[in-house]
């Protein structure tokens, strides 16, 4: 009986600690075609519903990713006024000590967002924090002066690891899951999807870094390292039978609830046009938005929460037909996806569907995510009312509402 529950407990702590598994990379801008440093967090967790908020609390403003039942609590991603960016993949092999009380990332990350200009005022927040800190995370960041940088942290100490060294990233990016390289050896998590994302970005190099391939090929990515399969692959794909798959070590999984691509500005560029590229929800049927913390609170309805849906309605969308694509849920069945309504031959899937309306997301705001000069609000929020139009009227064509 000890054993049988032994093995109950640790299946369980198995499980809170997938739901946090999560998928990212830096990207320096000498690496990407347009000079842009890139960051991106495909976010996994067990809170199911997320939103944008625009903060203005002291300090810095800045919009946050946050979960929609604790919006003044923690912040999973985020960008402020001074083109500081911050993300965060928790880590499972750096804990040294018996502390108990963790998992405090997100509380960190508003507080750097607050205070934090340069990628030397990160370490030097730190520094400087109290210990224990009450992280075991790996801290994305990147600033307006070209600062690109991960930093593998436990409670008491912090190892950087600098994106513009040649040495260490000799292709000028990083990628992290769900492990540290200064943490226990073949400890931690996520090392099949680690090895995803590697071949992923490396297949991406070829094509040039941008913000629409990140989702397009990464947080859409149905590839498996270790399978060596492809679902969007003909050949390969579930459509030859039943049309149904098992999840597993995927980038997407149903715990995904947000990817976001962090468009940050060259050196001498004005902080004001960092873009945090925003899809809410189950990434493969999410469509991205972008988003300048200089919009204030005039960010899209879309993204926001909203009080009648208790819910960001793109999340609320793309959660509805989620839970279409995983629709069975007695036993474990709930680790099925149902490949067929995402990706077919007809056409039809809700990936194939949704895909061109992103694209056409990306060239309306084309001019106003390039340009040099002035961010025009009046211009963009104009901009927001057409995109809001397109993806609503797709979601409602797919059923989601």
């Amino acid at each position: 009986m000890k054993k049988i529950i032994l093995a109950a407990i640790l299946c369980f702590c198995f499980s809170i600690q997938q739901q946090h598994a999560c998928t990212s990379i830096i990207i320096s801008g000498k690496a990407t075609p347009d000079g842009h440093p890139l960051m991106w967090k495909h976010r996994d967790t067990g809170a199911p519903y997320n939103h944008i908020a625009y903060i203005d609390e002291g300090g810095y403003r800045f919009l946050g990713l946050v979960n929609s039942d604790d919006p003044d609590g923690a912040v999973w991603t985020g960008s402020n006024e001074t083109g500081f960016s911050i993300m965060n993949t928790a880590s499972y092999n750096l804990k040294d000590d018996d502390v108990k009380e963790m998992d405090h990332e997100g509380l960190l990350m508003r507080q750097a967002l607050k205070v934090c200009k340069t990628i030397q005022d990160f370490e030097h927040l730190l520094d400087t924090l109290p210990r224990p800190l009450r992280v075991e995370a790996n801290f994305g960041v990147i600033d307006a002066y070209g600062g690109a940088a991960y930093y593998e942290t436990n409670n008491k100490h912090f190892h950087k690891k600098d994106v513009n060294d040649t040495s260490l990233a000799p292709e000028g990016y990083l990628i992290y899951t769900n492990f540290s390289f200064e943490g226990r050896t073949d400890e931690g998590l996520v090392y099949i999807r680690y090895d995803n994302a590697r071949k992923i970005f490396k297949q991406m190099e070829k094509e040039g870094f941008t913000p629409e391939r990140i989702f397009r090929e990464a947080s859409r990515s149905f590839y498996n390292s270790l399978l060596d399969i492809d679902l969007r692959n003909p050949e390969q794909s579930p459509n030859n039978h039943s049309g149904w798959f098992v999840e597993q070590d995927f980038i997407p999984r149903a715990e995904s609830t947000a990817s976001i691509v962090i468009q940050g500005v060259k050196p001498g560029m004005s902080a004001e046009h960092t873009i945090m590229w925003t899809a809410l929800g189950y990434p493969p049927v999410s469509v991205a938005l972008p988003l300048w913390v200089k919009m204030g609170k005039d960010q899209p309805s879309l993204v926001q929460y909203d009080a009648a849906l208790k819910i960001a309605p793109l999340c609320y969308y793309a959660s509805r037909l989620k839970d279409k694509v995983y629709a069975i849920h007695r036993g474990n069945g709930q680790k099925y996806l149902h490949w067929q309504l995402l990706w077919n031959n007809e056409m039809t899937g809700y990936i194939q569907q949704l895909q061109p309306v992103e694209t056409q997301i990306f060239k309306l705001f084309e001019t106003a995510s390039s340009s040099h000069d002035t961010l025009d609000t009046e211009k963009t929020k104009d901009i927001y009312k057409q995109a809001e139009s397109i993806i609503s009227a797709a979601y409602r064509q797919l059923g989601a509402y």
